[in-house]
Parts: C-alpha cells; sequence; structure tokens
C-alpha cells in the first residue's frame, strides 16, 4: 500500500510527461495524489470491512471528485446507479471493479 501511494505520487508530475533518467527529486511541491491513490484507499477499505467495493469507490470518489478519473468511471462515480462500463485501462482498482460487476 505504501509503495503504490507513494510511486503514485512520486510520479504524478511525469504522468504525461515519460522521464526516463532515474534521477529526479522523490517529491516536490509539485507531487499530489491521483485518482490510482484514492481507488486503491477505497478498495482497501471494502476489503477491510467487508463491503461491496463500487459503494466505497462512490463514497471516496465524492469526497475527492477532481482526482483525475478518466472519463468513463467519472461519470460512473456520478451516475446513481451502478452498471458495469467495461473498462480498458486506467488503475488497477478501476479494473477490478469493472470486472467485478461484469462476472
Amino acid at each position: 500500500m505504501y509503495g503504490a501511494i507513494a510511486g503514485d505520487i512520486i510520479g504524478s508530475i511525469y504522468e504525461f510527461e515519460n522521464h526516463k533518467s532515474k534521477a529526479f527529486p522523490l517529491f516536490t511541491a509539485d507531487s499530489f495524489f491521483t485518482d490510482d491513490t484514492v481507488c486503491t484507499m477505497a478498495v482497501l477499505e471494502a476489503l477491510l470491512d467487508d463491503v461491496d467495493p463500487a459503494i466505497t469507490l462512490r463514497k471516496w470518489g465524492a469526497e475527492f471528485p477532481d482526482a483525475g478519473y478518466g472519463g468513463m468511471f467519472g461519470s460512473w462515480l456520478r451516475r446513481p446507479d451502478m452498471p458495469p462500463y467495461n473498462s480498458y485501462g486506467n488503475g488497477a482498482a478501476k479494473g477490478c471493479l469493472s470486472q467485478a460487476l461484469i462476472t
């Protein structure tokens, strides 16, 4: 968990700019957590509390609405129903949720 969240924050400033050097600061004043951390925390809560991940993802998504969700996932977060939407990427938490809802 710590590694995933730290990696998300460290890589946040490079998300749309490939950085191939191994020489870079780990944390800067511009570093931030993204939707990947929000979804990771939501899935953790679902696992610890034995709750449907869709419920905790929506809860965390409402708490952090501007975390950088993909278009389809962001729309899903705001929908009153919870249908599967066949996500084809982004974070593992979102991929797990899509698969859980489809099966």
